[in-house]
């Protein structure tokens, strides 16, 4: 019984340390260290799980798109206004009676050339002649009558009041022919300036009233030309600068800027321009539709092919150049000229390299790679351009 106990007793000692140890929890320690031991080896002799994966490297940079460039030389450009407009004569005048009456002379003929002062058209007017006729012997005699006052004057046989009525009576009597005279003249058209009858509308022996019309005259030398301006080209323009006009039916005249309006149309914002055109022969009408070339201030400025003109970001014409740092740029245009062989454009820095080829697949700001464009591209360019055109 006693060696039962002595078994029985030590089993619970044991089961009491075992619990006591587990409680301390010595046992996970021992286990980490055991398994970091096994691992350390583990990398040491290669057999670690990422110890045979390769390292992650950076994707190489996509290549530099190319880019065909050219540095055009720079030259003085005048530059050229275009727009579009018509012909007028410098003066217009319609031609009316300042009374009522019965046409009596009608010397003039449409086309016919005339001068200052012609008589157009007169009026029956005998009662008026008349009268004019009488004021004139009025006045003959009043004049005869002064010049015996005065003889008589001068010899002292004469008073001085009866001289005084004389040199009265004879102003009188030229007023009285003035006046006969101015209603005389009331019955006459005359031509108000040098020009050409456009118009006769009336015939011979027929009767008009107050105000008919009865001719019209035109002053076709010079001619004027008229078109309208933009204001942005308004600061370009000065009196006096030659201008180009080619007619509807292909004629070229010459002319110069003489007026120039300070006061823009307020529909279309724009300004009127007049170019005079010398017209002796009469070869230009009026109301004939015309393009109006003008030359303003000459501007330094370069020559591109018309394909070279892009859209930038916020949707203005302009083109692409390549800087100092091998990256686009965008230049707006100023359009200076438009000639056959191309486009002349003011405003670009004289060291841009123009992208001439590969601008459409470029934006700003992107790195590229340039390269000058040989003489066949550029020639190639330029062909097209022209045959554009055509």
């Amino acid at each position: 019984m006693p060696r039962i106990r002595f078994h029985k007793l030590a089993a619970i000692v044991v089961l009491i340390g075992f619990a006591a140890w587990m409680a301390t929890g010595e046992f996970s320690s021992v286990g980490s260290v055991a398994a970091n031991k096994a691992k350390a080896a583990e990398v040491e002799q290669g057999k670690a799980p990422d110890a045979g994966k390769p390292k992650t490297v950076a994707e190489p940079k996509a290549p530099l798109r190319t880019v065909a460039v050219v540095t055009p030389p720079r030259k003085t450009y005048a530059r050229a206004i275009r727009i579009s407009g018509l012909t007028e004569a410098d003066k217009r005048a319609v031609l009316a009676t300042r009374v009522a009456g019965v046409i009596d002379k009608l010397p003039v003929k449409q086309g016919q050339h005339v001068k200052t002062g012609d008589l157009v058209l007169m009026l029956a007017a005998e009662e008026k002649i008349s009268m004019v006729d009488n004021a004139k012997q009025l006045v003959a005699q009043r004049k005869a009558e002064l010049d015996a006052a005065e003889r008589l004057a001068k010899t002292g046989n004469l008073p001085k009041l009866q001289l005084d009525t004389a040199r009265s009576n004879l102003t009188q009597a030229q007023s009285q022919l003035d006046t006969a005279q101015a209603e005389l003249d009331r019955n006459e058209v005359k031509a108000p300036f040098d020009g050409v009858i456009d118009r006769v509308p009336v015939e011979l022996g027929s009767s008009v009233m107050q105000g008919s019309e009865v001719a019209t005259i035109l002053k076709l030398d010079p001619i004027i030309a008229r078109g309208e301006i933009s204001e942005r080209d308004l600061g370009y323009l000065k009196l006096g600068d030659k201008a180009s006009v080619r007619l509807v039916n292909g004629q070229t005249v010459e002319g110069t800027v003489r007026y120039i309006s300070r006061d823009a149309s307020s529909a279309t914002r724009t300004f009127r321009v007049e170019i005079a055109i010398p017209n002796a022969d009469g070869s230009v009408p009026a109301g004939m539709t015309a393009e109006i070339g003008l030359s303003a201030l000459p501007t330094d400025a370069i020559m591109l092919p018309r394909s070279v003109v892009t859209l930038g970001d916020k949707g203005d014409l302009g083109i692409r150049a390549v800087g100092k740092d091998n990256k686009v740029a965008f230049f707006p245009i100023d359009l200076v000229d438009d000639t056959p062989t191309g486009l002349v454009l003011g405003g670009i820095p004289a060291d841009a390299r123009i992208i001439v080829a590969g601008q459409e697949l470029v934006k700003e700001g992107d790195e590229v790679k340039p390269v000058e464009a040989d003489q066949a591209t550029i020639n190639r360019l330029i062909g097209e351009a022209t045959a554009g055109t055509q």
